[in-house]
């Protein structure tokens, strides 16, 4: 017997396409093959036959899971949780579906909205940006292979599928294929050990194309017969003067067990960061997201004191950034309300409450280092200018007082050892006793940190 949210299924797809303006292209691509597994103990399984769309429940998480459970709620008169069938793996039944599909297919879809015109360019991403618009613009020339790094949910994928947009829209004959490393490898295993694709026919899939986007190259270091079978088709690309875009977590360098012969390869085109994104370019993000769904028909009424309140208070990325604005205008359509800064903070409690309890030294230097207009890299290294050597210190104050590591732990944080930090604590405790000054910045700066503070 069908529970209700299944017999109500197609009305609630209906209600999440009408009433929150999601574009005919993102609602076919992402969510009108989804369907209802089952439910049990309020819980809502959500799956899909599709194995494009199987590979991204993530993604479809992120940026559609409180549409999809508003809309059940509203529907319904529930309160269901959702979670999605197999999400973060690929069975082994899609894995061969995706195998037999080789001819027609040229990779994972890429997301309609992560596009050069829909990213926020700003100083943390200004670089990145350049270069991925002259990768788009030049593919396979100077800057190949393009390697973009940074934390999770900063931009890199947005940035690397919006080089797969740019070509296919001025040259839609050339082959653009957009896999993450999980892809990469599950294919691999998959033409071993299965038999249904070829090694050959593998190689061909992959060295056949013009434009190779890989999102998450940590995941394939370490793994010796992928990490091989990915730079043997790297080479054949590069000398094919194919261009090739890699995104990962850190730069090659920090890979201690990737070989020499390897980080050299990555270091032959450009190899550029993301960074957080400062206050200002977050409520750039903001109003862009709000301007990007007014535009496909959704009405929304935010002042900027709520926009302010959630570029100051949300402090992981991007990603969480533009989920906290979803929820706000979800919550806001539940309640039939107004968009305040009181429904925005009860709307948040959880998110800006998580952030309290994990601040760590690289948030805390990434911080100061924006405050006092300098790099996170900057208060790492060895320069000892004042106009460095301050920030530092005060970052290893603040990283005593507002985490639990010890003495120890700071100093591998900021590459010292035990005695250099005690100083610098000591030294900025002292200063803050006889200096107005510092001691308002550090306010401002612990304000930064953690408002509620």
């Amino acid at each position: 017997m069908k529970n209700i949210v299944q017999e109500k299924w197609e009305d609630i797809l209906e209600f999440i396409k009408t009433e929150y303006g999601i574009s005919k292209v993102s609602f076919i691509t992402w969510i009108s093959k989804l369907y209802v597994k089952k439910v049990e103990d309020n819980v809502v399984y959500i799956t899909s036959d599709d194995s494009n769309i199987n590979s991204n429940f993530t993604h479809i998480r992120t940026k559609y899971g409180m549409f999809i459970q508003t809309a059940i709620q509203e529907i319904t008169d529930t309160e269901y949780e959702i979670k999605f069938d197999n999400e973060n793996e690929t069975s082994s039944a899609s894995h061969q579906e995706v195998s037999q599909k080789v001819s027609h297919n040229q990779g994972l879809p890429l997301n309609p909205d992560y596009t050069f015109d829909n990213f926020v360019v700003s100083k943390n991403n200004q670089l990145a940006h350049a270069t991925a618009l002259k990768a788009a613009e030049a593919p396979g020339d100077i800057y190949n292979p393009l390697y973009i790094y940074g934390d999770s949910g900063l931009g890199k994928t947005h940035l690397m599928q919006s080089i797969g947009h740019f070509i296919l829209e001025n040259d839609p004959d050339k082959k653009v294929m957009y896999v993450t490393s999980d892809t990469f490898t599950n294919e691999l295993i998959d033409s071993i050990r299965t038999g249904n694709m070829s090694p050959a026919a593998f190689r061909e899939k992959y060295r056949n194309t013009d434009v190779l986007l890989i999102d998450d190259i940590q995941f394939i270091i370490g793994k010796d017969r992928t990490q091989e079978e990915f730079f043997y088709t790297f080479n054949a690309l590069y000398e094919a003067k194919k261009q090739i875009v890699i995104t990962s977590d850190k730069p090659p360098k920090d890979f201690t067990t990737l070989d020499e012969r390897w980080k050299s390869r990555f270091g032959w085109g450009i190899i550029v960061d993301l960074t957080s994104p400062d206050y200002e370019t977050k409520v750039a993000i903001l109003q862009k997201k709000i301007d990007l769904k007014q535009n496909e028909g959704t009405n929304i009424d935010i002042d900027d004191e709520v926009i302010s309140y959630m570029a100051e208070n949300i402090n992981s990325n991007i990603r969480t950034l533009e989920g906290a604005l979803t929820k706000v205008i979800a919550l806001a359509k539940i309640q039939r309300m107004p968009i305040t800064k009181d429904l925005a903070q009860y709307a948040l409690r959880d998110i800006v409450g998580t952030q309290m309890k994990t601040i760590t030294p690289g948030f805390i230097i990434d911080v100061v280092a924006e405050h006092f207009h300098i790099t996170a890299s900057d208060i790492l290294s060895k320069k000892k200018d004042k106009s460095i050597a301050v920030p530092r210190q005060i970052a290893m104050y603040l990283t005593s007082e507002y985490t639990d590591f010890i003495t120890s732990r700071i100093g591998e944080a900021f590459e010292r050892d035990h005695s250099t930090v005690i100083h610098n604590v000591d030294k900025i405790n002292n200063l803050r006793q006889t200096d107005p000054r510092l001691d308002e910045t550090i306010k401002v700066l612990i304000n930064k940190i953690n408002p509620d503070m």
